[in-house]
């Protein structure tokens, strides 16, 4: 549950949060199985073809879950390209839009398919396209990794691309891969049982299995034939076999049912998403909801009960994925009166508690994202009374001290959306002081060390907006500090990630207290990490977005220190990369407010060289642009506009207009209403309107609140 910290606003520099958003882009399969192969071995392919699309799924395994999916009753679509490629130059858009879509890809394996370019370009744009794809060989001559025998090259079957390993991100790796492998060769016997190995794969089954339900099949026609001569006694031996069969089945249904959603709940929902399959995973939690419904709530056991609540939370997940918030409302509210029905049943039980807590924090969670902050508060509440009883029942299970953990951050969370700092600073107090004790536990963890890190960029962001430097300092070095940690023991991109807005964040700090060299060496920092995440993957729109965001920030104090030129150039990259992000996004909050950024950057640039006229131009942008966002944070919203309108009417007043300039920092000021719950950024914001427009004695009075907090109040801001 656990979540990552948004980054403060500071000097007029948009907003971040610090909470990432990875939005899958899910894939609806079109072919089941993509046959890749050398068109040497056509005739061998024609065979596998016709194979593989004539093949029925015994019915005994039709409807089945497995790790790859619903077992479906045939293997089809099968796609093949069936044209000669030598005269292209790349794969074409057909090629490649049947790979996205397809949930296998069956490479023929053969010497000529290793020295087949075509054939390695599409294990290749698999691999890229779909990392989590699964993909099978089908070896019909010469040798697996013949090649790293020295004499025996020429005999290599596997192309280049399946001998190696790609990373999640589509990219090789340069590690061996050991690929999935059917055996084709030899003689009718041997390449039939090669089939049923490769079909197994596809289907997710022991290849036990299916050849038994094969070799079941064919005794079933041979007692079928046995049978019709025979006559009478056919017939009841007939109703005896079915009579078995129906037991057998009735059996095995209560097995499945009973099994299915742990296994739906285990690593079938990882497998299922990234391939698009939401579809399979609702028509089997819907299943199992009709399989329950058929006895009826009031005679469900203890455990029955629980398979059913779990079902309907995987439903609501779905739901959720796919945008339905009404329904997926719906079905964690059924759910929950499912787990709360047993915990009244086994109030003792501590995973009966999580199953609950997971949830009652659903239900906040949404309220949360609905500004129902009511019915959300009442929610986190519950879910950690559930926590601290889980840990109360069993203190060393450290499953429950992470729920305890993720409790108390959560309800911070909450609390810091509404505005409520000092509480929020409480609970993210707890929720660090608990994972500290978990980490000291295993200090190895190093997923309890990312939720130090988190536990602590959030602490720091609270402890700034109460205005409290000094410990928001300290909080957000240790941030960076156990970040730095954990990049340099696992070089893993995640870490890098992360300290691009957390050396931003601190960077901001020593800004807002006037620590200038301390400020503009982080912003640095951020702008490196930054740049080296994007030069990996330049079509990344969080790193980009990290990018500009730092920059602004550092050419904002460089203007400061009156260093215009590398100002202006940090101003020109980063008002190009927001330019190329909004014609992606236009309608994205943190891209428009990037764009705010700059038209403010420019503005002070063309008054700090007396372009006084292009000062005026760019700010009526900057206003312009203030007007369109929305955020979710009302009062933030109105010290965007703010901010805006008091950089156009300095604009004004440089150009002579006096008039106008008051007019604009009036309506700035009537724009923020009455002095509010504010972090100390707004308060210099409003501190700076009100000595424009003369309000000297107000203007002093939150100089000097700001003062005693730390804060250096910037007047030519």
């Amino acid at each position: 549950m656990a979540k990552l910290a948004p980054l403060p606003l500071g000097n007029g520099a948009p907003q971040v949060s610090g909470a990432e958003v990875h939005h899958i882009h899910r894939l609806q399969p079109r072919y089941y199985a993509f046959l890749s192969y050398s068109h040497r071995d056509k005739e061998t392919a024609d065979w596998l073809y016709g194979e593989l699309e004539r093949f029925r799924v015994p019915h005994a395994l039709q409807g089945q879950l497995t790790a790859n999916g619903v077992v479906p009753k045939r293997l089809t679509p099968i796609f093949r390209d069936e044209h000669e490629l030598a005269a292209a130059d790349d794969l074409g858009d057909e090629i490649r839009s049947a790979l996205q879509s397809s949930q296998f890809l069956v490479v023929l394996c053969s010497p000529n398919a290793a020295m087949s370019r075509w054939t390695n370009a599409e294990i290749e744009a698999f691999k890229r396209i779909r990392p989590e794809g699964c993909i099978l060989a089908a070896i019909v001559a010469g040798e697996p990794f013949a090649s790293d025998l020295p004499g025996r090259e020429e005999e290599e079957c596997l192309p280049a691309a399946l001998r190696q390993k790609y990373d999640r991100r589509g990219r090789p790796t340069g590690k061996r891969a050991e690929p999935l492998a059917a055996d084709l060769r030899g003689n009718d016997e041997q390449r039939r049982i090669g089939f049923l190995k490769l079909v197994a794969g596809m289907l997710g089954v022991g290849l036990d299995d299916l050849v038994q339900r094969e070799t079941t099949r064919r005794q079933r026609r041979l007692a079928w034939l046995a049978a019709a001569s025979l006559g009478g006694m056919a017939v009841t031996s007939t109703l005896a076999v079915t009579a078995i069969q129906a037991r057998n089945e009735a059996r095995e249904q209560r097995r499945e049912a009973e099994g299915l959603v742990g296994f739906m709940l285990g690593d079938l929902k990882d497998k299922l998403e990234p391939i698009g399959r939401l579809d399979a995973l609702d028509g089997v939690g819907a299943r199992v909801l009709a399989y329950y419904q058929k006895q009826g709530t009031t005679d469900l056991s203890d455990a029955a009960l629980s398979q059913r609540s779990k079902a309907l939370s995987l439903m609501a997940q779905v739901a959720q994925a796919r945008g339905d918030v009404e329904g997926a409302l719906r079905l964690y509210r059924v759910a929950m009166a499912g787990t709360g029905e047993t915990i009244l049943r086994r109030p003792d039980d501590p995973q009966a508690l999580f199953d609950h807590a997971q949830n009652v924090f659903y239900v906040g969670n949404i309220a949360q994202q609905r500004e129902d902050f009511r019915t959300a508060e009442a929610s986190m509440r519950e879910y950690k009374r559930l926590a601290l009883r889980m840990v109360t029942l069993s203190p060393d299970n450290m499953k429950w001290r992470m729920e305890e953990q993720y409790a108390e951050a959560n309800l911070g969370i909450l609390l810091f959306d509404q505005r409520r700092f000092t509480e929020a600073a409480a609970q993210f107090s707890a929720a660090l002081t608990t994972i500290r004790a978990i980490s000291t536990a295993d200090p190895a963890n190093q997923e309890y060390r990312k939720s130090v890190a988190e536990s602590l960029a959030w602490l720091a962001d609270v402890e700034a907006a109460l205005g409290r430097y000094d410990q928001a300092i300290s909080a957000r070095s240790q941030d960076i500090a156990v970040l730095e940690g954990l990049l340099a023991r696992t070089g893993d991109v995640e870490y890098r990630q992360r300290l691009v807005p957390a050396h931003r964040a601190l960077g901001l700090l020593y800004t807002d207290t006037g620590q200038r060299p301390l400020a503009i060496a982080h912003y640095r920092r951020a702008i490196a990490y930054a740049d080296a995440l994007t030069a990996v993957e330049p079509s990344n729109t969080q790193w980009r977005s990290y990018g500009y965001q730092a920059r602004i920030n550092l050419a904002n104090e460089l203007l400061k220190a009156r260093t215009s030129d590398e100002s202006a150039n940090l101003t020109q990259a980063a008002c190009e990369t927001v330019r190329r992000l909004l014609v992606q996004d236009s309608a994205k909050p943190d891209f428009r407010k990037g764009l705010i950024g700059c038209w403010i950057l420019r503005t002070r640039l063309s008054l700090q060289s007396g372009a006084t006229e292009e000062a005026l131009e760019s700010a009526q942008r900057a206003v312009s642009a203030a007007r369109s966002v929305h955020t979710g944070d009302r009062i933030a919203d109105r010290f965007i506009v703010a901010s805006a309108l008091r950089i156009r009417g300095d604009a004004y007043r440089a150009n002579g207009d006096a008039a106008a300039a008051e007019r604009d920092w009036k309506e700035a000021k009537a724009s923020l209403g009455p002095l509010g719950v504010e972090m100390p950024p707004e308060i210099a914001e409003r501190a700076n309107i009100l000595r424009r427009l003369g309000e000297k004695r107000d203007s002093a009075l939150l100089a000097e609140k700001l003062a005693k907090m730390g804060f250096q109040l910037n007047e030519t801001a």
